[in-house]
This record gives C-alpha cells, structure tokens and sequence, in this order.
C-alpha cells in the first residue's frame, strides 16, 4: 500500500463523504464481513488507486540491467517456468496478474507487511482477476477480485466478504530473495519489464526506509516487542495452529538445513540467512504453505503463534 505525506493523507480523507458508514467503504459494502467492519481501514488511495499490472511484459535475464545482485525479487517457477518479480516494481503496484504457459497467477506484494505471496488465478474452478481494494487489515492489503467483488485478506489467503466470504486462495511455492540469487538458481528466469504501461520511477521505493525503521503506518490488532517490526520471519500454519522462524534466531545456528517438529509433523527447514529466504518440506519434501513477512505483521494476525528459538 503506497505511503502517501500527511498532507496528502489529510487532503484524501477530507474528500470521503461525510455520509461514508463504517459498513461501506471503497464501494465495498462490508455488513457481512467476518471482520468487524471498524478494523478494516482505509489506506488513503481508492480502488485501483494503486493499480495492478495486468498485461505484463518480460525480458530475458540478460536485458534486466534495471536490478542489482541485492535488489529483492519474488520468484517462481511454475509449469516448467521460472519468473522474477522485482520488488522495486511490486512496491508501485502490488498486485500482477499473469498467465505462465496458459496458467493462470496471481502474484501480490504488501509492502507495509512485507509480504508476497502467489496465487493461482482461480478458485474452485472459477476465473479470478485480483485488484488493491485500497483497504487494510492489520496493516495488511486487502484484495479484492473483480469477478465478485470479494475481499480477500493476503496474509490470511482467504475471503473475508462478499460472495465467496470464507473460501481460500490456492498458494503456489514461491521465493523472496536477492536478485543475485536467483539469476544463480534460474539463469533461464524471465524478468517482469518496467514497462509497465505506468508512468513510475521504479529506481526509488515509494516508502523511504520503511523496510528497517521501527514505524507502521496503521494500528494492528496485536503488537509485540520481542523482536524489532521489521524483523523478517517465516511462518506456518498446520491444524489451525502457528508458528514463526524469525532470522534473528535463524541466523544462530550456523546451518543451513535442519530438522523441526510442529503439531506432531516432521519438518525439514532449508534456509538462506543473508537473503532472508527458505523454504519448509514435510516428511515427504513436499513446500509448505509459509509467509515470508515482517514480525509485527505476522504477530497481528497470530498472537498465539509459536516462536522457534535456537537452542530450545
């Protein structure tokens, strides 16, 4: 969600009607949402104020002369094809929607919550173009699909109301990591262009240092104070219960591989502490379902969580 100066900010919110309930907002009429209505809140820009990439061009990794080895990437490989999205880019628009070898993805990114994640383009079958509804949960972006009109909660990956209220997006395997890293693994990977078809600089981040200081923008229903907010952790979700691996604690163990338990599954850790980047398998080596996020924003959402601590 793009920061906006407090004048603008103030500016926006004098514009709201004053006739606007708390059970519509953004043109979404959120009488029946399984969040309260007053915890969901307007970021300042309308619908599509932020707008979503929905014709996307790449180039090959050898003409994306726009990113540097550190620069941050969200990547997947999908259908047999590897695909880099750069954060620069995703910090201006959040949400691409795209098609890799005729399938269909969603890829998003909330950049005060730091989190991306991948979808497929449907649900239970049925066809879904994803948009910013230019609401918040939690600090949290809340999408919404064009289709139906639903929000859908990112971090939750599930549908908060509308017609399809309390279903679930299908995640795809996906990595938030370096530039650098990823060219390595993929030297094959396609690139997502800054042309865009929008009129942005997407040499600077729209959000200053938000990344490392310690403010966020918008009150969260949780808040804890054992790790800095921005700490950057991954977690999970099995049998309805959490837990996170922040890589303050990661970083302790000098591996870059190691075993874990967690509601009675075994579970194999793989870890790249430098680019803040891994991935969990189950027994079988199958990925499991994770946030790669902030502390703060995966606190808000799970204050029950679980917490791995090296040497415990």
């Amino acid at each position: 969600m793009r920061f906006i100066k407090s004048s603008v900010l103030s500016l926006i919110i004098l514009c709201i009607p004053l006739s606007l309930s708390a059970a519509s907002k953004n043109g979404f009429d959120l009488t029946n949402s399984l969040i309260p209505a007053d915890q969901i809140l307007q970021g300042g820009p309308p619908r599509d104020g932020i707008p979503s990439i929905d014709k996307p061009k790449f180039v090959a990794a050898r003409s994306a002369n726009f990113l540097k080895p550190g620069d941050r990437v969200i990547g997947v490989t999908y259908n047999g094809e590897s695909r880099a999205y750069p954060i620069n880019i995703l910090n201006w628009h959040e949400i691409v929607n795209d098609s890799i070898r005729g399938k269909a993805v969603s890829v998003t990114y909330c950049p005060l919550c730091g989190t991306g994640l991948v979808y497929e383009g449907s649900v239970n079958g049925r066809a879904l173009t994803l948009g910013v509804s230019g609401l918040l949960y939690n600090s949290d972006v809340l999408l919404y699909d064009r289709e139906t009109q639903t929000l859908w909660s990112q971090i939750l990956s599930k549908a908060i109301n509308g017609p399809l209220s309390g279903q679930k997006l299908t995640m795809i395997s996906s990595s938030q990591t370096s530039w650098a890293k990823w060219l390595k693994q993929h030297p094959n990977t396609k690139v997502l262009s800054t042309d865009t078809g929008f009129n942005r600089d997407y040499t600077r981040s729209p959000y200053g240092n938000y990344d490392n200081n310690t403010e966020t923008y918008f009150p969260v229903n949780a808040q804890s104070r054992q790790y800095h907010p921005k700490e950057r952790v991954m977690g999970i979700t099995i049998n309805g219960k959490h837990k996170a691996y922040p890589f303050a604690e990661l970083a302790k163990l000098g591996t870059t591989r190691f075993q874990d338990q967690f509601q009675g599954k075994q579970l194999t850790l793989e870890i790249d502490v430098p680019n803040r980047d891994g991935k969990i398998l189950d027994a079988n080596g199958k990925p499991i379902d994770l946030v790669n996020g902030f502390w703060f924003a995966w606190y808000a959402f799970h204050p029950d969580t679980t917490v791995f601590k090296a040497g415990q």
